[in-house]
């Protein structure tokens, strides 16, 4: 993990669905007054189509330009807080992006925490479609916590804490209190 930047002018959170990212992102940007950017929002917005159907229509790859692209334009509006797509670590350009112009969160949590939390959110996830979400979860923290682990510059294992704990942590990591 990389070394603590003063004051930052944007803090990224970055893990897989249902850690919290833009629950946590939306009271870390009230709380600090800053904007909250939200990649996936902001695809749908620029698009007009969900994630769900970006992925169906046109597959992966198409969406993940579409990430890039949004990604790439996100850091002219700081100060910001960036709430990411799980999947925005696969590119190395997103990785150095996310790097270079923000503070990064990982925001982590149980597999069965996360299940429990998309169960109730029952929203469209395009790369949890299937029979067994646990394995799928499973496999994707398999395939992407390295990269996280990669970029963070600090993890939070939200399965025990409370939106305002895990805010009230990054406040404390990044010297904005």
């Amino acid at each position: 993990m990389s070394t603590i930047p003063q004051y930052p002018q944007s803090i990224a959170l970055i893990g897989l669905s249902g850690t919290g990212k833009s629950t946590v992102g939306q009271v870390l940007a009230e709380r600090l007054g800053w904007s909250l950017l939200d990649t996936d929002a902001m695809i749908v917005e620029q698009t007009g189509r969900s994630a769900a159907d970006i992925f169906a229509e046109n597959g992966e790859a198409a969406f993940r330009d579409l990430e890039t692209q949004v990604l790439a334009n996100i850091f002219a509006h700081t100060p910001c807080i960036v709430a990411t797509g799980g999947g925005i670590v696969l590119r190395k350009t997103n990785r150095t992006l996310l790097q270079q112009n923000s503070y990064v969160v990982w925001l982590d949590a149980p597999i069965e925490t996360l299940i429990a939390r998309l169960q109730a959110h029952d929203e469209e996830r395009p790369l949890l479609q299937g029979n067994d979400p646990s394995t799928q979860l499973a496999q994707l923290q398999s395939e992407r916590a390295a990269l996280y682990q990669t970029i963070a510059d600090i993890r939070i294992d939200t399965g025990e804490k409370t939106t305002l704990e895990i805010c009230d942590i990054i406040l404390q990591a990044t010297n904005l209190t």
